[in-house]
């Protein structure tokens, strides 16, 4: 969810290495998906959140396509950010705009932005960053962007927010308002249109229950990821039985 930041060239090399194999395996899923008629065909975009355990086969995104047994296009990319400047890297996936990809999809799931607060402003002093990842009143900004580009593209859009800390030695325990004030402009946004939707992550995790987590109590565990996987295809079939489909629905595979 979170990188540990530097600008040694060791993290550097591990970062490009860790990209290039996110990349990969995204094309290779691309390739390998046979779009089933009636099943949704779902993009998601974002950051560690989504990309831990990829290399595993284990991410929210293989869970999400073993739930709903449809075909699930993961661009995730551990340390992406919205605001991210450098051209070659940030075309690779870690500016999480770039990891759209025009397309008949039905429901695109966005995550991210920990990483602009955290990274970003260290969770600090963070309003002005924060005003331009989402408006107080949803309206603008990079995230409402990338969501009216899907929405334009004919996709249903599920943002999706951050599970918290288990209450115990987190890194990022003083990031917790700043979380949840970029979550609530989230909800100010899903409310704005019917085919945009927010889903909390909030009471996941028990206090003082390490098992959601990786060691690091930052990133989701094995069962952090698959929780987060089952809540995400949940939303999804609930709002594919209320007769909320995108317009590509319709469209011919």
């Amino acid at each position: 969810m979170f990188p540990t930041g530097g600008t040694n060239l060791n993290w550097g090399s591990e970062m490009f290495a860790r990209v290039l194999t996110a990349l990969f395996l995204s094309f290779s899923l691309s390739a390998g998906i046979a779009q089933a008629e009636g099943r949704p065909r779902i993009l998601m975009m974002g950051d560690s959140l989504f990309a831990m355990h990829k290399l595993a086969g284990a991410s929210v995104g293989v869970r999400l396509r073993a739930a709903l047994d449809a075909p699930v296009v993961d661009h995730s990319v551990a340390g992406a950010r919205y605001l991210y400047k450098l051209p070659i890297s940030g075309a690779m996936g870690l500016n999480i705009t770039r990891q759209y990809r025009p397309g008949d999809w039905d429901w695109v799931v966005m995550g991210g932005g920990g990483n602009d607060l955290w990274v970003g402003c260290g969770c600090t002093r963070c309003e002005r960053k924060m005003d331009r990842l989402i408006s107080r009143d949803g309206r603008r900004g990079v995230i409402p962007g990338l969501a009216s580009r899907a929405r334009q593209d004919g996709a249903q859009v599920l943002l999706v927010g951050y599970m918290r800390t288990p209450g115990k030695g987190s890194l990022i325990e003083h990031c917790a308002d700043e979380g949840a004030a970029l979550e609530a402009r989230l909800a100010r946004l899903a409310a704005l249109d019917a085919g945009v939707h927010f889903l909390s992550l909030a009471d996941m995790v028990p206090h003082g229950d390490l098992s959601y987590h990786a060691l690091d109590r930052i990133h989701p565990s094995f069962k952090g990821s698959r929780e987060i996987g089952h809540r995400i295809a949940r939303l999804i079939a609930a709002e594919s039985s209320r007769g909320m489909v995108s317009r590509n629905a319709a469209r011919a595979d």
